[in-house]
């Protein structure tokens, strides 16, 4: 590597307390897009280390002048990214002075200046780059801030009420926030710009009257709505789930388009992505829709689960991180469909969380060894910790997990604490011993499960053999406490009564040791067991079932998701069985016939009928393999995608004529169109008059769900329609960057031979911005994400696309670059030629003059 310094690892084991707090933190910005003048005065409270220095933190600052009390301080030194204070009395006010370039800084961390607006974005560790600050969670502190700037910025910003505004001598502004409650320096906030702003009011449940107020650039107020209803009812929500009411007496949320996040929580005033707030009919899909009212979920309920009690230190993430994912995906369950909530997170299981696992960045969910914080915001910490706290609340119930939460803020509210915290809070209020369960902060890797069925028809009992194995590449793991929920189907598809010596047992068995076995008695034929039922727990289970077996699951077990999780098994061995045939492997006639019944009965919910159409995902199938087989994985799906399309064409046609929705975002609408897409995706793969017919006027509707299913289907079959429409999607939308991210990303999944040259062509288009992440991710991000052909092509040109890409934006964004570089950590499980190509990428970007430590980490640990 060719940093000028190594970059150096931080490690859980070596936490030390702070030597001192700050009582109370007021800061005056002076707003300059080149010279921002920042004045911080900290009320600080010697702790502990008799007489050891101040060391606070600053990266990128011009230091003016420095006070204590009053007296101009003199006894410090800059060293490296720390200012070193000496000689400090036990309590004192300091004084410091900085000046900063917001509009030069492009990585979009700490104060900066895009899109004609000012932004802050300091988690994990970007407040830094506005002043020397301890910028740590576990140093709390309550905040003043007043902003002063030109009058053009019409809206002055920052956490908590707003007490005073004003005009200055200089014909400028100002305002000033107090927030009450203490905070980390990661949830400081400020925004100063000229917005539309839509306003609401919500009442808590105690009768406190909340002013809501959504902050956007100007012109875009038609599309704040579906967000800020989404507010409402996730403030309902946690009130009636949780009993947790908002505390300050407003909540802002502002939308940038220039952010390196989907959001971010600060206290009182969120700042998000523009993607995660703006949706009307016309520019959003029924996808987007969802995903704004989880994210806008997601940071609410941060207020609590993150703000009100934060984390001690970064590597106790998954504290706030796993615990908020699990409450919004209960928020998107409870408004919404559970199973089809949970199909989602476990693809991203299976496919992100359990390659990532797999890989050279594998990592507990409470990482003990971390250079660059930014790189473990991962689907591990997140995601898996979800899981974590799922099988949690499984073991305790709702009732339990409920007292938990309760004991967990009654101890530790305005707290910074840790995981073990939590976990005892569980357990204490609960009286369920966690001690196995608490392996699962500290162990990387996917756990494995073998399966082992007995059904003896003499006796009419059914034995189950658990074994649980560490994963390969951690071997020294020890047995984890794992929730193993089954259900046993009869011959007719009813479900079996669980009872063992004539008592009723629970169907979540506690799976403790490396080997375990249950019977069960009075099971009068030989039952199809549905096992890890909803995916009660992360892990890779082998079992041992026939296609008759789970077409059976498919169409009587009780679980939504299990069903689905059976016709992917259904898939998925299909295609490896495809692929190490000598001869043309086909679909079989049961599997078939199975999707015939789904399309042309459409019983029950249409949107879970589309999901049990859609053949696994590259990245699903990927995982089956210990050297990936690209070229067959695409070969086999492709050839399976046409057989469907032929086989069912006529039902298709006739399902997707039969069905109309009203435009609207209820649930029924969405699942017509989601029916609807999936039988587009599929009859474009056999163009017809018809079809035809069918992709016109659905790209000519004014539902852009119905617009980008088709485009989708005709640029993923090659269809000769595909640069017609695209052509007019552009000229129809291109004054609108959001919807062009979507054409971005269109774009970047065509597969022709000149797809390369195609992308590289788009870097020139209007509403391409390397500086702005939602452009990079749309076009190459899609590109090397899901355009499996043309990214993972032999001669390595997807590649060095990327390459390319990477170096750009080491200087730019290293964040970013960090996120983008992610395709290349699995580079050991291709083929020799592609694995080698993928290489020569990684060995380029570590002998890179001036490796961020953010692609530094990550390409170190994917080379060796």
């Amino acid at each position: 590597m060719t940093n000028s310094k190594t970059p150096q690892a931080q490690y859980l084991k070596d936490y030390k307390a702070p030597n001192f707090l700050i009582d109370h933190t007021d800061l005056t910005f002076d707003l300059q897009p080149t010279a921002t003048t920042v004045i911080s005065v900290l009320t600080l409270t010697r702790v502990s280390g008799g007489q050891s220095p101040l060391i606070l933190d600053g990266i990128d600052l011009r230091l003016i002048s420095l006070s204590i009390d009053a007296l101009e301080l003199t006894d410090y030194s800059v060293v490296d990214e720390q200012l070193v204070i000496n000689n400090l009395p036990e309590h004192c006010k300091l004084r410091i002075v900085t000046e900063i370039s917001p509009e030069t800084n492009t990585s979009l961390e700490g104060l900066y200046l895009s899109g004609g607006a000012y932004c802050t974005q300091c988690e994990a560790q970007g407040f830094r780059k506005i002043t020397y600050y301890m910028d740590r969670p576990d140093v709390l502190s309550t905040f003043d801030v007043t902003i002063v700037a030109d009058l053009k910025y019409t809206h002055l910003l920052s956490n908590g009420n707003q007490v005073d505004t004003g005009k200055t001598s200089d014909g400028r502004h100002f305002s000033k926030w107090q927030d009450p409650f203490k905070k980390p320096s990661y949830l400081f906030a400020l925004v100063a710009g000229d917005f539309d702003v839509s306003k609401d009011t919500y009442t808590t449940k105690s009768g406190r009257k909340i002013d809501l107020a959504l902050f956007v650039d100007k012109g875009n107020l038609s599309k704040t709505p579906h967000a800020m209803q989404s507010l409402k009812k996730s403030m309902q929500w946690d009130e009636e789930r949780f009993n947790l009411e908002y505390d300050l007496d407003i909540y802002m949320i502002v939308a940038v388009d220039f952010f390196n996040m989907g959001a971010m929580e600060n206290k009182g005033l969120n700042i998000f992505n523009s993607k995660c707030v703006l949706a009307n009919q016309e520019t959003a899909t029924d996808k987007d829709y969802h995903t704004i009212e989880s994210i806008v979920g997601h940071e609410y309920f941060h207020n609590w689960t993150g703000n009100r009690v934060t984390c001690r230190d970064w590597f106790q993430l998954s504290l706030k991180e796993g615990l908020t994912v699990f409450r919004d995906q209960e928020f998107s369950s409870d408004l919404g469909s559970r199973a089809l909530n949970r199909i989602d997170a476990v693809k991203v299981m299976r496919t992100h969380q359990f390659s990532e696992d797999a890989g050279p960045m594998a990592h507990p969910i409470r990482p003990e060894k971390v250079i660059e914080m930014n790189n473990f915001y991962t689907v591990t910490v997140y995601d898996k910790g979800a899981e974590v706290i799922r099988m949690m609340h499984t073991l305790l119930g709702e009732d339990n997990f409920q007292k938990g939460m309760a004991l967990y803020f009654k101890r530790h509210d305005g707290q910074a604490v840790t995981c073990d915290d939590f976990v005892s809070a569980m357990s204490d209020a609960s009286g369920v011993n966690l001690e196995q369960f608490k392996r699962w902060y500290s162990q990387a890797g996917t756990p494995r499960l073998n399966a082992i069925e007995h059904y003896d028809s003499a006796s009419n009992t059914y034995t189950l053999t658990i074994e649980q194995n560490a994963p390969v590449n951690q071997p020294d793991n020890a047995p984890l406490h794992i929730p193993f929920a089954i259900e046993l189907l009869d011959e007719s598809g009813n479900s079996i009564e669980l009872q063992y010596k004539g008592l009723k047992v629970s169907n979540v068995l506690n799976v403790t040791d490396t080997k375990q076995r249950y019977i069960f008695d009075n099971v009068t034929c030989k039952p199809v067991a549905v096992l890890s039922e909803d995916f009660s727990a992360p892990c890779i289970l082998t079992q041992q079932t026939t296609e008759l077996e789970l077409l059976h699951i498919m169409r009587f077990a009780r679980s939504d998701f299990s069903r689905w999780d059976a016709q992917q098994q259904l898939f998925i061995k299909a295609v490896k069985t495809a692929i190490n045939s000598d001869i043309q492997f086909q679909l079989s006639d049961e599997i078939i016939e199975a999707l015939r019944v789904l399309i042309v009965s459409k019983q029950g919910d249409l949107a879970l009928i589309a999901e049990l159409l859609k053949l696994p995902s590259f990245d699903t199938l990927a995982a089956e393999f210990e050297i990936i087989p690209v070229d067959e994985i695409i070969r086999v799906v492709a050839q399976f995608e046409v057989q469907i399309a032929t086989s069912l064409n006529d039902e298709l046609t006739a399902c997707f004529g039969s069905l109309h929705d009203d435009g609207s975002i209820s649930a029924e609408a969405v699942a017509v169109r989601s029916l609807q897409q999936i039988c587009l995706h599929y009859l474009a793969k056999v163009p017809s008059k018809q079809t035809d017919k069918f992709i016109k006027r659905a790209a000519s509707s004014s539902n852009m769900t119905n617009v980008l299913g088709s485009l989708s289907a005709v640029v993923k079959a090659s269809h000769e329609l595909c640069d017609e429409l695209l052509s007019h999607f552009d000229s129809q939308w291109r004054h609108d960057v959001l919807v062009m991210d979507k054409w971005f990303a269109l774009q970047a999944m065509q597969t022709g031979e000149d797809a390369i040259i195609n992308i590289k062509s788009l870097y020139e288009h209007p509403s391409f911005d390397f500086l702005n992440p939602n452009r990079v991710r749309a076009l190459v991000g899609s590109f090397s994400y899901f355009n499996t052909q043309q990214f993972h092509r032999a001669d390595g040109q997807g590649y060095e696309l990327l390459g390319d890409l990477l170096v750009k934006l080491n200087a730019i964004n290293p964040q970013n670059a960090s996120r983008m570089l992610t395709p290349f950590m699995s580079w050991r499980r291709y083929d020799k030629t592609r694995s080698a190509l993928m290489k020569t990428q990684l060995e380029r970007l570590s002998n890179l003059d001036g490796l961020s430590d953010d692609l530094f980490e990550k390409v170190e640990k994917a080379l060796n």
